[in-house]
């Protein structure tokens, strides 16, 4: 059976982006089509400056959602990253066999050190490995395909040319992966910036719709989200990306295509309430499951707990393999 792996990071609430984009294809495709592996991947939460115990308290929702938006601990396993200690150990060897220079050419580094110079803050050394992490939380498990959105791609391109290289210099260890590209909503936009995405940790306020948000306030949201010049709604991805990322919303709300949601429309107005309540309507289900697990908090613990072991049980024979195969002596 094909082996899937993804993580969401505890930087920032659960997004309407991080639902459709991501979430909703594990709980409605890749459970039931795979031995999927799902992780809150709390280490890499480290690498800029952080609140130690808002870490832990969103590790613990993120978790929480994942759970009300679906996943299902018979289908799956669900675990926290830093709860098995075989990713740690293979980043290490993994850094071992990355180069300087593709480390710095990934583009979220790049990006990401900016941010942290101009706020005046220090780049910590994580910020550029944490990419070799991520491509252990991969390798680890033996995994087959990685759901992700665009912005991840590089990513999972560093783990297959890692993979290989390992394989080529210290012989056949690892499964080399591959990026699966969801069709819908792949990376929806912010809705004050269409041009952006809608991202958890870095922006804040009305652009974006948070998994949690009241019904009122997703309204508020999606009524001031920007449009575009003109008043005809039109599905064009570069010249009227605002109304856009609204029919794009809309059609992973209510399983629709872009360009023919488009034709029902006459205003922006009408579209925007359409787009609400269809968002509205999604999340209610989540909202409603997330409130009903906070109360027994016993439940997620008992999953995370048996998830790790699992996980365990599944990455601690290759990445023990890869320990010998890198010239290591094995522990008495």
């Amino acid at each position: 059976m094909t082996r899937i792996f993804s993580g969401v990071k505890p930087t920032g609430h659960l997004t309407l982006g991080n639902y459709l984009g991501a979430v909703r294809r594990w709980t409605e495709v890749d459970q039931h089509a795979a031995d999927a592996l799902f992780c809150v991947v709390d280490l890499h939460a480290l690498t800029v400056d952080h609140d130690p115990a808002r870490v832990r308290r969103l590790s613990r929702q993120a978790a929480t959602l994942l759970l009300a938006a679906g996943l299902d601990p018979a289908l799956c396993t669900v675990f926290v990253q830093s709860h098995v200690d075989e990713h740690a150990r293979l980043s290490y060897l993994l850094e071992c066999v990355a180069t300087d220079g593709e480390m710095r050419r990934m583009i979220q580094y790049k990006e990401k050190s900016v941010r942290e110079r101009a706020r005046g803050g220090s780049v910590r050394l994580s910020l550029l490995t944490y990419p070799v992490l991520m491509a252990a939380d991969i390798l680890a498990y033996g995994t087959d395909d990685v759901p992700v959105g665009d912005d991840q791609t590089q990513h999972v391109e560093l783990a297959r040319d890692l993979a290989v290289r390992f394989n080529q210099r210290y012989g056949h260890t690892f499964v080399v992966p591959r990026a699966v590209r969801p069709q819908v909503a792949a990376r929806v936009m912010s809705l004050q910036d269409p041009l952006a995405k809608m991202g958890k940790s870095e922006d804040v306020g009305p652009g974006i719709v948070y998994l949690l948000d009241e019904p009122d306030a997703v309204r508020k949201k999606v009524a001031r989200a920007v449009t575009d010049s003109g008043r005809d709604v039109v599905y064009d991805r570069e010249e009227r990306p605002g109304v856009a990322n609204l029919l794009e919303i809309l059609a992973a709300c209510t399983d629709g295509e872009p360009e023919k949601l488009a034709a029902a429309y006459e205003s922006y107005g009408a579209l925007k309430r359409d787009v609400a309540e269809a968002v509205v309507e999604v999340l209610r289900p989540v909202r409603e499951r997330h409130r009903e697990l906070c109360a027994d908090p016993g439940y997620l613990e008992g999953v995370l707990r048996a998830g790790a072991e699992r996980a365990r049980e599944v990455a601690r024979p290759r990445v023990d393999a890869a320990y010998r195969a890198i010239g290591l002596l094995p522990a008495g």
